[in-house]
């Protein structure tokens, strides 16, 4: 599978099976300053989801690989507990998970028995259901209602720095309503498809300009946009 960079130039084609191939793309995402990073798929219609419900229908070619990268660059990856149940998610392989919830339901969740990586974040009120469904798992208290700001503060106050949300919709929009998102990793799948979950939610974002910073494309026409988020105007 070849990458191509198109942005900045001059272009640079990289063979992502070379031995070096995980380097180079580290180089490519890594950042000066610790950062709050979004990192999402989208189809060319805007959903989160693709045919199968799921956004793993959305997901090919260099996909996986710049995920893995970002996460590996990162001191947590934060997520949706909608996004858990719907997406059957699984622990990242490097990287602990941080997972907000209102109602503390995992029922049915895919994390595995081995919670001690998960890191819960959530009001007084779904504590019991956290351990109820999903165990013995980190529970980070915070005030209901939970503002985003108090959560990026309590994850940096446990020493975790650098932070990347993968979603769901929701989570996404309100991170960048309130005007912590530092970049917006994009991955925008070759499709089209009905109308289905907002990517970046249904709720008005403010104005906000994005800097290009990467631009890059693979074989399959999939289209990855690295964008820094720049202060509301």
């Amino acid at each position: 599978m070849i990458l191509t960079r198109a942005y900045p130039s001059p272009a640079e084609s990289l063979d992502l099976d070379a031995p070096a191939a995980r380097d180079r793309l580290l180089e490519w995402y890594r950042a000066d300053a610790p950062l709050v990073r979004l990192n999402l798929v989208t189809s060319v219609s805007g959903s989160a989801i693709g045919p199968d419900g799921t956004s793993a229908s959305l997901t090919a070619g260099a996909d996986r690989r710049i995920l893995g990268v970002i996460r590996q660059l990162s001191d947590i990856v934060l997520v949706g507990a909608a996004t858990v149940r719907a997406e059957g998610y699984v622990l990242p392989k490097r990287s602990p998970l941080a997972i907000l919830t209102a109602s503390g339901d995992f029922s049915g969740h895919q994390l595995g028995d081995d919670v001690s990586r998960v890191i819960v974040l959530c009001a007084a009120s779904a504590i019991h259901r956290v351990r109820e469904t999903l165990g013995d798992a980190r529970i980070i208290e915070l005030d209901a209602p939970i503002a985003m700001n108090s959560l990026v503060q309590a994850l940096r106050g446990a020493g975790f720095e650098s932070i990347v949300c993968e979603g769901g919709p929701n989570l996404a929009s309100q991170l960048l309503r309130s005007g912590l998102v530092d970049e917006l990793c994009l991955t925008t799948s070759p499709v089209l498809t009905e109308a289905g979950l907002a990517a970046l939610g249904t709720e008005p974002l403010g104005a906000r300009a994005l800097t290009l910073e990467k631009l890059l494309l693979d074989e399959t026409g999939s289209l990855f946009a690295r964008w820094r988020v720049d202060v509301a105007t």
